[in-house]
């Protein structure tokens, strides 16, 4: 079977001198239910943010 979502560009070229970070940002304010919803938005963001916003 063929993965035809399998991406064969390199990561990374020593040619290329700009940035490609991404980030993603968010909040949530007076919601009673602010640390759930901030926990399905970092799983949302799917980088780990979970530990290092101290939710684990």
């Amino acid at each position: 079977m063929t993965d035809i979502f399998r991406d064969e560009t390199p990561l990374m070229s020593l040619d290329d001198d700009t940035l490609h970070e991404e980030c993603g940002v968010f909040g949530i304010l007076g919601h009673p239910d602010a640390a759930t919803l901030t926990a399905l938005g970092l799983h949302a963001l799917q980088h780990r943010g979970q530990e290092a916003a101290g939710i684990v």
